[in-house]
């Protein structure tokens, strides 16, 4: 036994010097282990930058970029001032409402007040150009029972009378706003599309990760084909909501749809004079084809 213990352990070494540094931090084991390592809490897709940099926390279901880990306290407020500043927001919570305007209209009037400031009537808002802010009540409850802060934008009319709106709530004030909306529009059926999606993706992604596991083991001359099975690194589900729930429902009588949007849709926030420049830099328009 004792011949057989020095022998695994003369194994395990020679195995250890076979791979090399640039040998284990392949992009197929970082993709997978990306995948593995957020099951608990959510990572933003900034993630590996912010967590060379700062301190993270656990909060809401995500992993956060508290605060730096070098004082960078005067380089940030001199790209605030002076130049640019982005923040990764994404950890905030996208509610989707489609549907008629006139329906939409009528029963988002009950969770919020003219008496607060503008509602999700106001006509820069209505049009799409602007994003509004206001605070949501439970239906019909106002000055009581206040749900919490929450922006909203719509998309821009094309001429048709279904709108699509988009409410970026905090992860905190989520579920709740989702269940009341829910509950002025009668949304309670699920479409059917929405369910089992969630459900596959993951037992997708659990055998991706086996697969990547064994591949990890050959030689690199032994995996070429194996290349194939890099799997895609996605982000299932999000810090508020469990990957095997259903994240759309619809209404019977007025086919009003609400879908939980969250993680699916990226938000930054640019501080600074130079923002305006950055984007202008970053982003270029496309050609407008009509079909």
């Amino acid at each position: 036994s004792k011949k057989q213990a020095e022998k695994a352990v003369h194994q395990k070494k020679e195995q250890s010097k076979t791979k090399c540094r640039k040998a284990r931090r392949r992009h197929i084991n970082l993709v997978a282990e990306f995948n593995h390592r957020q099951r608990k809490n959510i990572w933003l897709e900034t993630h590996i930058w912010h967590a060379k940099r700062f301190h993270m926390v656990k909060k809401w279901g995500y992993c956060l970029g508290n605060s730096p880990t070098e004082k960078s306290y005067r380089a940030c407020y001199r790209a605030m001032t002076k130049q640019c500043l982005l923040q990764d927001l994404s950890y905030y919570c996208c509610l989707e409402l489609k549907g008629k305007e006139n329906e939409l209209l009528k029963q988002l009037a009950r969770i919020c007040s003219i008496d607060t400031g503008l509602t999700f009537q106001e006509a820069s808002c209505l049009s799409g150009r602007f994003e509004g802010s206001l605070n949501l009540y439970r239906a019909d409850r106002y000055p009581e029972d206040m749900l919490g802060p929450v922006t909203f934008i719509w998309k821009p009319r094309d001429g048709s009378e279904n709108r699509q709106l988009w409410i970026w709530v905090h992860p905190a004030l989520k579920q709740d706003i989702l269940r009341e909306l829910k509950a002025i529009f009668q949304c309670s059926e699920p479409e059917e599309i929405c369910i089992s999606e969630p459900v596959t993706t993951s037992v997708q992604e659990e055998k991706q990760v086996e697969v990547v596991m064994s591949l990890g083991n050959k030689r690199k001359k032994e995996d070429k084909e194996g290349e194939k099975a890099v799997p895609v690194k996605k982000i299932i589900g999000d810090g508020t909501r469990d990957p095997f729930q259903s994240y759309s429902w619809v209404a019977r009588t007025t086919g009003i749809a609400i879908s939980d949007r969250s993680m699916e849709i990226l938000r930054f926030r640019l501080i600074g004079p130079l923002s305006h420049s950055v984007l202008t830099e970053t982003l270029k328009a496309a050609s407008v084809q009509t079909v």
